[in-house]
């Protein structure tokens, strides 16, 4: 994982990919999910306590958990995984506050991107796929890998996304999984 970059002396102050500088102290909460910034964007948040079915149904995230073997301490696949694998396709847009030590703010970790929430969330949806088809590819079955890409090609990650986040209620901090 990429050290967090801290700019200033404080602890709490990190840069984010589009130069602009927070306060881990003063900007980021639980509750939060985008960063409206002073560079004019909104920036997507997640926080190391988000949940994966934020962005996958909990039948996917029970089988990512039970199936994905982290090579860290973890016991299963976390959002800090899924982060990790976010953070390897787009390193120079993903802004990471590690706040394990910090007791001021009720978050471990915390990823700011510099796409917002919604590209952020199909973003997550590829790469989950791409882990699937690699996980799909290892089979010695032929025909599990033919219906897999069947599946895939009718599969429209755009259409899965407006779904799933018309189904789930991003704005309010107590959003449930579906």
């Amino acid at each position: 994982m990429a050290e967090p970059r801290v700019p200033g002396g404080r602890e709490s102050e990190l840069e984010l990919a589009c130069g602009e500088v927070i306060d881990t102290h003063d900007d980021l909460h639980m509750g939060i999910r985008a960063l409206d910034c002073a560079c004019g964007e909104t920036h997507a948040v997640v926080l190391g306590a988000h949940p994966l079915s934020r962005f996958v149904p909990e039948f996917l995230v029970d089988v990512l958990t039970e199936t994905v073997e982290p090579a860290d301490d973890h016991d299963e696949f976390t959002t800090a995984h899924l982060m990790g694998v976010v953070m390897e396709e787009f390193p120079e847009e993903v802004a990471v506050a590690d706040a394990a030590d910090d007791g001021a703010v009720g978050f471990s970790m915390a990823w700011i991107t510099d796409f917002d929430s919604r590209r952020l969330h199909e973003v997550v949806v590829e790469l989950i796929v791409e882990l699937m088809e690699h996980a799909v590819s290892h089979s010695e079955d032929d025909d599990v890998m033919s219906e897999f890409e069947a599946q895939m090609l009718e599969f429209d990650v755009e259409a899965f996304v407006d779904q799933y986040r018309a189904e789930r209620n991003f704005d309010d901090r107590h959003d449930s999984a579906v």
